[in-house]
């Protein structure tokens, strides 16, 4: 199982924390937005005498919910089509346990949410990457590469849209050039969806589950992690019209018995949200990004594009090597005190050079702190001895 970008360095971090040092941590995507007060008051109210086990597919009443929260954004989804999860990572490996036997294949554009690649693996299957492009933003490698790739063990192609690490938005034709490969050579789409409500300049996340003809192809993977900045709550969910698919991802699912109680009393609560609550916190993001991105693309030899999704930004440093200049700055650099906390960006790539000079960023702090934060990279940069120009 290999070690998680995210969190490697986080020893490092403690040691540095203990010695006082005030650490900006932008390696991870825990958001600093408050919880929807519905969904913390929905646990506090609860009068349960008995914590019982869930239905292993999740309560009725809240699959039902998801059904309507999805139709409501013009998905064609039923209760019955809706698998409830410990998290959007248990939906991931319950799609990927139900699709893939050991030795099959899964494409993935990379670089990718590194947790795609410790699945696969733990299935006894092999990860296929096709690389995207840092200059263009990280948009879909072209169908010709991801067909060239595929075999007769090929089963599936897995995204992530909006896309972490990248923040990249899938058009409409690049979905459907998905589309037409998939049904072509028969292959299941499974999209991670978890970023849907943020998207930027007009961007339009587009689900997979909305492409027409895909519907017994169509794998969504949901969470209310990143929605309602609920990331403990760890409830997730996996949607298919594919009734064989969900009928073998139950299999999975009553083996672990059932999903969190407390959790999907808060989630189920959370479907109230008001659309006010999205405004708000896009609002913010989108300024937390313009911050982040601008900063970053201000410093000499920096390059970020312009993330229209997620919150999260992919930059190319004037380093040597992006990992070593991570635990550089956490365990050698300060700047007033402070320092900076970073994904290394190989991390997020089977092939590890390609991210060799890149890191990945979450915007998830609020703007005076991204700006400090810039602040200390900057000087990091400026004094860092493996700077390549």
């Amino acid at each position: 199982m290999p070690e998680s970008p995210i969190r490697k360095l986080a020893p490092f971090a403690e040691a540095t924390a203990k010695r006082g040092t005030k650490i900006y941590y932008l390696n991870i995507g825990q958001p600093d937005i408050d919880s929807p007060s519905q969904a913390l008051d929905a646990v506090k109210g609860s009068n349960l005498r008995v914590l019982e086990y869930s239905p292993s597919a999740g309560f009725a009443s809240y699959r039902e919910g998801l059904a309507k929260y999805y139709r409501g954004i013009g998905l064609h989804v039923e209760a019955q089509d809706v698998l409830v999860t410990t998290g959007g990572s248990e939906a991931l490996s319950f799609a990927m346990g139900s699709i893939l036997d050991p030795g099959d294949e899964v494409l993935i554009p990379e670089p990718y949410y590194a947790n795609y690649f410790g699945f696969a693996q733990a299935l006894g299957a092999k990860v296929v990457s096709v690389p995207s492009s840092i200059q263009s933003g990280f948009a879909l490698p072209p169908i010709a590469d991801l067909q060239a790739r595929i075999t007769a063990r090929t089963k599936a192609v897995l995204v992530c849209n909006p896309g972490n690490p990248t923040g990249y938005v899938y058009r409409h034709d690049e979905l459907e050039a998905l589309r037409d490969m998939a049904l072509k050579h028969d292959l299941f789409v499974i999209a991670d969806e978890v970023y849907r409500e943020f998207v930027y300049d007009g961007a339009e996340a587009i689900s997979v589950m909305s492409l027409a003809g895909l519907e017994q192809h169509a794998v969504l993977i949901d969470s209310v992690s990143k929605r309602y900045s609920m990331c403990g709550a760890r409830i997730g969910c996996m949607v298919s019209k594919n009734s064989d698919l969900m009928g073998t991802a139950l299999k999975f699912a009553q083996a672990r018995l059932s999903p969190p109680t407390y959790e999907q009393i808060a989630a189920e609560a959370a479907l109230a949200t008001p659309a006010s609550y999205f405004k708000e916190v896009n609002a913010e993001y989108t300024a937390r990004r313009d911050t982040l991105v601008g900063r970053l693309n201000a410093i000499s030899g920096v390059f970020c594009p312009k993330p229209r999704g997620a919150f999260y930004a992919v930059a190319e440093l004037p380093v040597d090597d992006a990992e070593a200049f991570c635990r550089w700055m956490i365990e050698d650099f300060t700047h007033n005190g402070e320092t900076v906390m970073m994904a290394p960006a190989a991390g997020f790539y089977a092939d590890r050079s390609l991210g060799k000079r890149q890191v990945r960023l979450a915007y998830v702090l609020k703007q005076s702190d991204l700006e400090r934060a810039m602040d200390v990279l900057e000087q990091g940069l400026a004094s860092y001895p493996g700077r390549t120009n």
